[in-house]
């Protein structure tokens, strides 16, 4: 429910502080005095657009505050997604707009999109505005009220989630009849493009080994010359008849292992000159295997850079930056080619879970169609008597329904007409038959039906009473205030008879062009009910009047 409402500085209210009870809350005041005003501010806590036009002139901008008790719990999902604390659904929703016409918006003092109070409001509050008769020419309100009727939420959030469940599967065979129609319309230049990369018998890092051979058969003569020059300056002897490195060294080790006759520390370095002899031998061994396997080879050379310019020319024409690469674009190539049989098999499961979902569906759409058959004799003879309640006694409400099938949708396979007559005569379709007071009425008379069977937000009849007057007037009032006896309910209206119902009254007042709102007491709501029963002069008979009203 709606515990109170703050407002700084908007359009004409400079402010206002105001607290609410539960039950029905009654507003009044003169043409222009500023209800519909007060009603902008609360749309601005629902996510109405923000308009710098609101800001007042006693500011830069305006505030909009209200605090809603016992918010549904069916709420708490949106408002602590929003990174709001739901506080145990007692929900303090704030929004702020400037001058430049932006806004910030609020839960519990968390900043949140002005989105998040749009999901949360139909949970909150329903105002019903002049305007919002309209809604009986729309179908899918129709059915929503004949649904809560009949209790079928469950069915609709079943039906909801099979409709949503065969879409998606749907939309799943869909990309596999795709993928397997464009896998048969290219598979002539898949085929071209695996053959290709097949014939290449390519192999990870083949690359770097061509590389690495041809910069030793591009430089092989050069290498043989270095290995020659190193062989015979180890073991030959050089130009000048010098002896090589070899028996120089195997001659001073020799020299040295005799001067350790007589110096110790002579014997140590011949053995580690022999040492280094013997290692120095390992080493030109190993040059020498190297220049027995190298090989001057110009056919080979050849063989590698046309390999080479091969494995080149494939990175270029498949856009791709080494073997590996090709390989994998290779091996995609022939899942595509030659592993169709996921994709069918895939299908098929996808064709047998369609047809389940589509009984799935079928089988609810079914059951929500029988519900509202059971229900729509009931809860229009329902709304029938409360229409003729309202002094329309020769009224006629029917619910005729028609299936879609096979088109079904979230909300089942049928599609609903709500059907009246005030003359008793054969109804037809309400949108086009009722007249303002009529409509207000059919209006009134469906949402005290949806109050009585589903739990409703705090609602607000704005004005629901015009073009009815008299003692239809006073029965309408009876039936809001019914309503107002298991919900809150705010009414503003012009019609005393309304007005007197009651259990909290409050006045708008407009005065130096500021809007003020006070509640109305004792002989001050006497005198209200008698203004609107009499006009400015205020008569005894509109007094006495008054008070057999309130009384």
């Amino acid at each position: 429910m709606l515990r109170s409402l703050g407002i700084r500085n908007y359009v004409l209210i400079d402010s206002l502080d105001i607290e609410f009870p539960e039950g029905l809350v009654i507003i009044t005041g003169q043409t222009g005095a500023g209800k519909s005003i007060l009603l902008g501010a609360l749309s601005l806590l629902t996510g109405a657009k923000a308009d710098a036009g609101v800001v007042g002139e006693k500011s830069d901008n305006c505030i909009v505050e209200a605090e809603f008790q016992s918010a549904d719990e069916s709420l708490r999902d949106i408002v602590e997604g929003a990174e709001a604390d739901w506080n145990g659904g007692n929900l303090i929703i704030r929004r702020m707009v400037g001058r430049n016409g932006r806004s910030r918006s609020f839960i519990n003092d968390s900043p949140v999109n002005v989105g998040v109070l749009s999901s949360i409001a139909p949970g909150l509050i329903d105002i019903h505005s002049q305007d919002q008769t309209a809604l009986l020419s729309d179908r899918r309100f129709q059915l929503s009220v004949l649904d809560r009727y009949a209790g079928n939420s469950t069915l609709l959030q079943q039906c909801r989630t099979a409709h949503t469940s065969l879409l998606s599967l749907k939309k799943e065979l869909s990309k596999v009849d795709a993928e397997l129609l464009a896998l048969e319309r290219d598979r002539e230049y898949f085929q071209a493009r695996y053959a290709t990369l097949e014939g290449a018998h390519l192999r990870s890092g083949e690359l770097e080994e061509l590389e690495t051979e041809h910069r030793t058969l591009a430089n092989a003569e050069e290498i043989k010359e270095s290995l020659s020059v190193v062989t015979g300056l180890f073991s030959g002897e050089d130009a000048s008849g010098r002896p090589s490195l070899d028996a120089s060294l195997k001659e001073a080790a020799r020299l040295l292992s005799r001067t350790g006759r007589f110096i110790p520390d002579a014997a140590s370095l011949s053995e580690r000159l022999e040492s280094a002899r013997l290692e120095l031998g390992d080493i030109i061994s190993s040059v020498e295997d190297l220049d027995g396997r190298m090989e001057v080879s110009g056919e080979r050379l050849a063989a590698v850079e046309e390999r080479m310019s091969l494995i080149y020319d494939l990175e270029k024409r498949f856009s791709a930056s080494s073997v590996e690469e090709l390989i994998g674009i290779k091996e995609s190539l022939g899942e595509k080619l030659f592993d169709t049989t996921a994709l069918a098999s895939r299908k098929a499961e996808l064709e047998k879970m369609v047809a389940a979902a589509e009984k799935n569906l079928s089988d609810i759409a079914s059951a929500l169609h029988q519900s509202r058959t059971t229900a729509a004799g009931p809860f229009a003879e329902a709304i029938q008597a409360t229409l003729r309640s309202l002094e329309l006694e020769k009224a006629v409400f029917r619910v005729s329904i028609a299936s879609t099938l096979p088109d079904i949708s979230a909300t089942g396979a049928d599609s609903i007409s709500l059907e009246f007559s005030s003359t008793g005569k054969d109804p037809v379709d309400v949108a086009r038959c009722a007249s303002g007071g009529e409509k207000s009425r059919i209006m009134l008379s469906l949402k005290a039906m949806m109050a009585r069977y589903t739990d409703m937000p705090t609602m607000i009849f704005d004005e629901i009473d015009t073009g009815v007057s008299g003692s239809a007037a006073d029965r309408m009032g009876s039936l809001i205030c019914e309503m107002g006896r298991d919900m809150q309910v705010f009414a503003i209206t012009h019609l005393p008879q309304v007005a007197a119902k009651g259990e909290a009254h409050y006045l708008v007042e407009r005065e130096d062009a500021t809007t003020s709102v006070r509640r109305l007491e004792g002989e001050d709501r006497v005198r209200e009910i008698a203004r609107m029963l009499s006009g400015a002069t205020i008569t005894p008979a509109a007094l006495a009047n008054a008070r057999e009203l309130l009384g």
